[in-house]
């Protein structure tokens, strides 16, 4: 039986699932691999490369393939680079994701250059703000998501959002790695399912630290933690609420609670490397959700939105016996 929902004719795509857009992971080959098997891909909009590295990502997606995507952007940071959102109307993307923020001041650019807008929402609060702005599609972030999340659980957040969405499609993110998950996320409402952690632990993903596929693969969720410590490093600004989940890396466990104290090591942490402007490994995060867990392999990012689908058709197979 296939598994197909609106929001798949709303975004162009074959099957309910998406690649998150994650800042140092979710490259042209990710994205451009995802939507080829039918899903959602997501490229990472905001890089140290600036809207001319942006502009010149979004080419090369579209050198991969003709399938939609979407380019995720930060709104606290749209505000003083609005640039990034400029490339994306100017080139006419299929979506863009709006996130940590209030999308209202974008939709409506964003609608008349013919742009379908995703917001994705943290808090149930953020998630009546994107169905007031008017977008497209809100996407429910649970606390158990890898990189900048909130700390609203999935399993709460998602079906509450479905109740404020006002008929706007809901898609749920956030420890969500598989078929079983996929269900789940239906279950409660939702018409989609975004995922990270899975994606980055893919061939095509563009992981910036050593062994960041490799510790996803070897850890499960008691392996993570919400922290701020590579926020302080990185020196990037955040709205209140929002910290990093990350695999508990030495360095991570080290600065654990000692914030004020990192922020005076930083200088000396940071000319470890002797190359300016570049972290030294040990100080690189390893963003990934509590799903790690049920991610054991590194593998193409085709076959991972395949294995998906098929389980979860399995799983609502046998969910329909239990009827019986």
């Amino acid at each position: 039986m296939a598994i197909r929902t609106p929001i798949c004719d709303l975004l162009g795509i074959e099957v309910p699932i998406g690649s998150a857009g994650m800042a140092g992971s979710a490259g042209p080959a990710l994205a451009a691999a995802v939507a080829g098997a039918g899903a959602l891909g997501g490229l990472g909009g905001i890089s140290g490369e600036g809207p001319d590295g942006l502009r010149a990502a979004i080419h090369r997606v579209r050198d991969l393939t003709s399938a939609p995507f979407s380019v995720n952007l930060w709104i606290h940071l749209l505000q003083t680079v609005p640039a990034f959102l400029d490339v994306c109307l100017e080139m006419k993307v299929p979506s863009v994701t709006l996130s940590f923020g209030d999308p209202t001041p974008y939709v409506a650019r964003a609608h008349d250059a013919g742009v379908l807008v995703l917001h994705q929402a943290q808090t149930v609060a953020g998630a009546k703000q994107g169905a007031a702005a008017g977008v497209d599609a809100i996407i429910a972030q649970g606390g158990e998501a890898g990189g900048h999340t909130g700390s609203v659980a999935t399993m709460a957040l998602v079906p509450q959002a479905v109740d404020v969405a006002g008929g706007i499609p809901v898609i749920a993110a956030g420890g969500i790695a598989d078929g079983r998950g996929l269900v789940a996320a239906l279950a409660l409402g939702a018409q989609a399912v975004i995922m990270g952690t899975r994606f980055v632990a893919s061939e095509e993903s563009a992981t910036m630290a050593a062994q960041h596929r490799e510790r996803i693969v070897a850890s499960t969720a008691d392996d993570t933690v919400f922290t701020d410590v590579f926020d302080i490093i990185d020196q990037l600004p955040w709205p209140a609420g929002i910290s990093g989940r990350t695999i508990a890396t030495p360095f991570a466990k080290e600065w654990l609670g000692r914030g004020d104290e990192l922020r005076r090591a930083r200088e000396s942490i940071l000319a470890e490397s002797g190359r300016p402007g570049e972290l030294t490994e040990r100080a690189h995060s390893a963003y990934a959700g509590q799903s790690a867990g049920l991610v054991h392999d590194v593998r193409p990012a085709a076959d991972i939105v395949r294995d998906i689908m098929r389980e979860a058709e399995d799983v609502l197979a046998a969910l329909a016996r239990l009827r019986a």
